[in-house]
């Protein structure tokens, strides 16, 4: 069967979406062809293709806007478990589903109530009994456990007992997080989530994800299958071996994931059924770790090479084998040398996103753009210098330079030019280049070598410092002074989580300055009183894009991540800067209006994937905003039959 979708819109593609009948189930094949002869492909498209980021070369000059045959859309859940595909003789499992009622109704964590059942629903679900006679309401049950939570002293305490809420009573859980996000944001995800990552055996009570383990090669797609939920969207994924600033956690990593896809829901409006946390484990450096009895994880030393990369390989094909092409796949805290190598490889083949390159360049840019109204000038027109040349680092200094690039329509190469980098061994220059990874090679400017931040600060002069060194205290009294010194408004960014590993706290930031700095970091801090004048910091989070970004792949669906959405991300979120956070100081908007920032943000990113032709969803929705808020879950509880 051949079904065709015509585009009515003027430049974008025809998609021909076709149905194949073969022994082995149905397979789908999606072929883009051009409405004007590829004539936007050849023009329109060569500029696109030159907005691409350094990646590019890594693929061979291949484009994520280039679908061959071998990477079309294909793959999802058709027949499973192999019942069409059985002989008579073949077993087949006998699966049935049935309504929750009683005790199992009590215990299933997605559609328990607690004391919110009514009189009703309890006669109708065999409840009588089982629960006290009051009946209440969820917002007298959050008012409830929001005074419990508040009574604890110590976060991690704080982070248990929301997990444990989480695993009795998902709705109440997310309901707690969208109404006090501004709360509660540091409990479930940076900073406490660090901790809680470090503790994780200990504290690990039932599994939150799925554990892909060497133990699982070669059966990797069966793993998958395990996993109740079967129309997954969004998987997030870590290695565990850089976690935030605090490195190798192996297989206690799976905080991470778990904390992002929380966020997806509460902030993106992702349903958490459609979420996944996945962690793979291949062994650990860290030997306290592999001496800690309540270990969870393989007790051997990390895998690497062939054997890394054949599992990582397994995994990517069996995902999209299970689920389909349009699953989003976020890479979170791998290392720098497999981070890269992973988003470079299956960037053309897969929907991935990695949000410690992508995510935190993108929340990164959108703080410079929304700064420019406070310390004044075109991007151009400033200096950018970073402590931190890893995935981070590069990741925010590519997206600068595609920005710049995009608004001076200059080669992106000239753009670089305005942006330095400093690593452990001084300032990345053209001398050094041989000795260098190839993610910092574009990097390396023609200069005499420089040794030391401090150095850099004075002979290059920026007026934007950036830290994503992982290293805490390394914006030094004499460093803010030497910014403060050659800028009237200094903006400094200290990215590095948790937030012992802050480069300056904000109060530094403040004093040193005399105030004057423009000031955003990584994790919270509290505001500072400064000669009589109280200064609220920025929060440069990612998670003010990766949810709305997310949602934006999946209402569009994108079945490829282009550097433009990046972009388009940015820029929409600089946009929701009101002018009352500008007089504050701030270049990002409340937390507490997330869900709408995240709406705009999604209907940015879907805008430009449609615009690029990598759309699947069509018709376009007419106002790409009002849709992306249809779409978002909402965790109010149900009524019951």
């Amino acid at each position: 069967m051949i079904k065709a979708i015509e585009n009515r819109q003027r430049h974008l593609p025809i998609h021909i979406v076709i149905y194949c009948r073969t022994g082995h189930g149905c397979s789908k094949v999606m072929l883009r062809i051009s409405s004007k002869d590829k004539a936007r492909n050849n023009i329109e498209g060569a500029e696109d293709r030159k907005m691409e980021s350094t990646l590019k070369h890594l693929r061979d000059g291949e484009s994520v806007l280039d679908l061959s045959p071998t990477s079309a859309v294909s793959g999802g859940v058709v027949d499973v478990y192999g019942e069409d595909r059985a002989t008579e003789d073949q077993l087949v499992t006998p699966w049935t589903f049935s309504v929750a009622s009683g005790y199992s109704l009590l215990r299933d964590p997605q559609y328990n109530k607690g004391l919110a059942f009514s009189e009703k629903e309890r006669d109708a679900h065999y409840l009588r009994g089982l629960l006290p006679p009051t009946v209440t309401t969820q917002q007298l049950q959050e008012n409830k456990m929001m005074n419990t939570i508040r009574q604890y002293q110590l976060p991690l305490q704080k982070y248990m007992a929301m997990m444990e809420l989480e695993e009795r009573n998902e709705r109440l859980f997310y309901k707690l997080l969208v109404d006090n996000v501004e709360e509660l944001l540091p409990i479930v995800y940076t900073p406490t989530v660090g901790e809680a990552c470090q503790k994780y055996g200990s504290i690990f009570k039932r599994p939150q994800g799925l554990y892909i383990s060497l133990k699982e090669k070669g059966k990797i797609l069966e793993v998958l299958k395990n996993w109740p939920e079967r129309s997954i969207q969004v998987i997030v994924v870590t290695d565990g071996e850089r976690i935030l600033g605090l490195g190798d956690l192996g297989c206690q990593g799976m905080g991470i994931p778990v904390g992002k896809l929380a966020l997806y829901t509460a902030l993106g409006g992702v349903r958490p059924s459609a979420c996944l946390p996945i962690t793979i484990d291949v062994g650990t450096n860290n030997m306290k770790l592999l001496n800690d009895e309540f270990y969870i994880g393989l007790r051997q030393k990390r895998a690497t090479g062939k054997e890394y990369y054949e599992l990582l390989h397994e995994f990517m094909t069996a995902v999209k084998q299970n689920y389909g092409e349009k699953v989003l796949i976020q890479f979170e805290d791998f290392a720098n040398h497999n981070a890269f190598e992973l988003l470079a490889k299956y960037g053309t083949t897969h929907l991935v996103f990695n949000d410690d390159i992508q995510g935190t360049a993108s929340v990164v840019l959108s703080g410079v753009v929304a700064a420019l109204k406070l310390i004044g000038g075109t991007l151009a027109e400033h200096t950018f210098l970073f402590l931190g040349a890893g995935e981070a680092g590069t990741g925010i200094a590519e997206l600068i330079a595609l920005e710049m690039s995009k608004r001076t329509k200059a080669p992106i190469e000239e753009s670089r030019k305005k942006i330095w980098l400093v690593d452990s061994k001084g300032l990345l220059v053209s001398s050094r280049k041989n000795s260098l990874q190839h993610f910092k090679k574009p990097w390396a400017h023609e200069h005499a070598p420089v040794n030391s931040l401090l150095e850099a600060v004075k002979v290059i002069k920026p007026t934007v410092l950036i830290g994503s060194s992982g290293a805490g205290r390394t914006f030094t009294k004499e460093v803010v002074e030497a910014m403060a010194s050659n800028n009237d408004k200094p903006l400094i960014m200290a990215l590095s989580n948790p937030t012992s590993q802050a480069e300056c706290t904000a109060e530094e930031a403040y004093q040193w300055s005399e105030g004057r700095a423009i000031f955003a970091s990584g994790s919270p801090f509290d505001p500072v009183e400064y000669k009589g004048k109280v200064y609220a910091s920025g929060q440069a989070n990612n998670a003010y894009i990766f949810p709305g970004f997310g949602l934006g792949l999946i209402i569009s669906g994108a079945i490829r991540v282009h550097d433009e959405m990046l972009l388009a991300a940015s820029e929409a979120l600089a946009k929701q800067v009101s002018e009352e956070n500008y007089k504050n100081g701030l270049i990002y908007p409340p937390f507490s209006n997330i869900r709408k920032i995240s709406a705009n943000i999604a209907a940015n990113v879907a805008a430009k994937a449609y615009e690029l032709g990598l759309a699947t969803h069509l018709p376009r929705p007419q106002n790409l905003v009002k849709y992306a808020e249809s779409c978002m879950y909402t965790p109010v509880y149900r009524n019951y039959r």
